[in-house]
């Protein structure tokens, strides 16, 4: 059937032959130890493959790269998106929340819904200064709310350094990958609070006040 083509193409230092039938893999990066996590790849192949198109990819050394997402074309008719469901009065939130997020628009994002529904927001994309913030403020931290997979510290791995700096607080975690593949990389036990990558407000806003109000706060804070 008709495709719709969205073409991403630079002019980097291309990627060898060996290298482009190991893009898709989760967790595989061609950076060093410390100096990034890789482009995603994997995530975008998945929503790609769920919305049933596939992807291209074109490169060679020094040429750079070029991908090319395929989509199934729509020909029915446009219907409009649904009003959004009128407010149900819920509680809103007023307890202050950490966020580390090692992309600075996605932690931009989170960090204005979460203000927008009444929390207080200590935000950061590095998770060394994650701890130097809590140490910092002088007041309850309610919640970390971290990525799993960041360059020089996991979330699992902040959680445990803000433990033993003294900050205790609920943990929830949250990453592009599966629950599943997270855990069986041995990144992320089975039974914390997790949430995928993409989600929408209303899924994040329901996560949060759910562990805030079902689980006791840790103690020693």
């Amino acid at each position: 059937g008709d495709h719709v083509r969205l073409v991403v193409a630079d002019n980097g230092v291309g990627i060898d032959e060996h290298t482009q039938g190991k893009v898709f893999e989760p967790f595989f990066t061609s950076k060093g130890p410390g100096t990034g996590t890789g482009l995603g790849l994997s995530t975008v192949y998945g929503i790609v493959e769920q919305n049933n198109g596939f992807i291209v990819v074109t490169s060679s050394p020094g040429d750079g790269a070029t991908f090319e997402i395929f989509l199934p074309r729509h020909d029915g008719p446009v219907v409009a998106d649904p009003a959004p469901p009128a407010s149900n009065g819920g509680a809103r939130g007023h307890e202050t929340i950490l966020v580390v997020e090692d992309e600075p628009a996605i932690l931009a994002v989170i960090t204005r819904i979460l203000e927008s529904d009444g929390y207080a927001v200590l935000a950061t994309t590095d998770a060394t200064d994650a701890v130097r913030i809590a140490l910092e403020h002088n007041e309850q931290i309610h919640l970390l709310l971290t990525d799993v997979i960041m360059p020089g510290m996991t979330g699992r791995d902040l959680a445990a350094a803000l433990t033993a700096a003294g900050i205790h607080t609920r943990h929830m975690f949250m990453s592009g990958y599966p629950a599943d593949i997270i855990t069986e990389q041995g990144i992320l036990d089975r039974d914390l609070h997790f949430i995928q990558k993409p989600f929408s407000v209303d899924a994040l806003i329901a996560k949060v006040r759910e562990i805030l109000e079902t689980e006791p706060h840790p103690a020693g804070a």
